[in-house]
């Protein structure tokens, strides 16, 4: 007999379309509240628990030192559920209607300088082999798209428009957009499809990026990838995708482009999501304005 959760399940995948990775994150979050409520307060089903009960798993997961971030989440989980309860018509008012998240204070992600881009294409620049162009071409398509990991990861060769300089990317919620490619982005994937073609075995064919075994690549291969060329030019902390795809909107923005079209080429859904890159842009802004108005820096001994 499907369950209220089976239904939220087929409600992800179906109506909302989200990844098989976001609904396990979610139905997983809802399992280890269920765990909870069952061994705390002998409740069987989670549909009609009330605030206090909730409340309570949140002071166990702070107090097993669990982020405020990871809780939050968890929180949003059992909030989206719900919700779904609610539209559904199963409960009358969600136990979460009055909840409030937990502060958590906002870390500045900082990007790459352009100097650290020249430096760490440098290090790729002799395309000697199949592996070396792959990577050259990986981050490269990091910084002038802005792609998300996962974009990357799953683009495939029928995507890719070498005629019209341009790829279609599939985002979050299997929403589908074409992003430009520039020239030199173009000429380096020619390139690679040739590497490509010569390897001796391909298992995922239908995938752009491979292994050198012909295997389509996985998050943290990606991510290892990224982290271990930039970790010999940067001592920035974080060196991940996700700083490529933050410098290029940085880039883009400190060099002038509209926020809308830096929105469209990222894929967000919101203004709101664009409008954090531009707190890097706006410190670009004011050493410009320091150093041009005729009021600030050396030019304040004018008058």
């Amino acid at each position: 007999m499907a369950t209220n959760i089976d239904a939220f399940r087929d409600y992800l995948q179906l109506e909302k379309k989200y990844s098989p990775h976001t609904i396990n994150a979610y139905l997983n979050d809802i399992a280890y509240f269920e765990s909870f409520n069952k061994e705390f307060f002998q409740q069987e089903s989670i549909e009609q628990v009330n605030y206090s009960q909730i409340r309570s798993w949140v002071v166990s997961l702070v107090d097993d030192s669990v982020s405020n971030v990871t809780v939050n989440r968890k929180i949003a989980s059992l909030k989206a559920f719900y919700k779904f309860l609610l539209k559904t018509k199963q409960i009358e008012v969600s136990p979460l209607l009055k909840h409030k998240a937990l502060k958590v204070s906002k870390k500045l992600q900082i990007p790459f300088s352009e100097k650290e881009l020249v430096d760490v294409l440098g290090q790729v620049n002799e395309l000697s082999g199949f592996q070396e162009i792959r990577d050259r071409l990986i981050i490269d398509l990091f910084y002038t798209t802005g792609m998300r990991r996962t974009e990357l990861i799953h683009l495939k060769c029928a995507d890719v428009n070498l005629f019209g300089n341009t790829t279609k990317v599939l985002g979050k919620r299997n929403k589908e957009r074409i992003v430009p490619i520039l020239p030199i982005v173009v000429r380096q994937l020619s390139l690679y499809d040739k590497e490509r073609s010569c390897l001796e075995c391909i298992v995922d064919q239908e995938y752009l990026f491979l292994t050198k075994k012909g295997l389509k690549l996985s998050d943290s291969f990606v991510y290892r990838l990224i982290n271990s060329y930039f970790s010999t030019v940067s001592e920035k902390v974080k060196k991940s995708p996700h700083i490529l795809r933050h410098t290029f909107a940085t880039h883009l923005l400190n060099n002038g482009a509209d926020l809308n079209s830096v929105k469209e080429l990222l894929g967000h859904s919101s203004l709101a999501s664009t409008q954090i890159y531009t707190h890097n842009s706006l410190s670009e802004l004011k050493k410009v304005y320091q150093e041009a108005h005729p009021r600030g820096g050396n030019n304040s001994k004018k008058f």
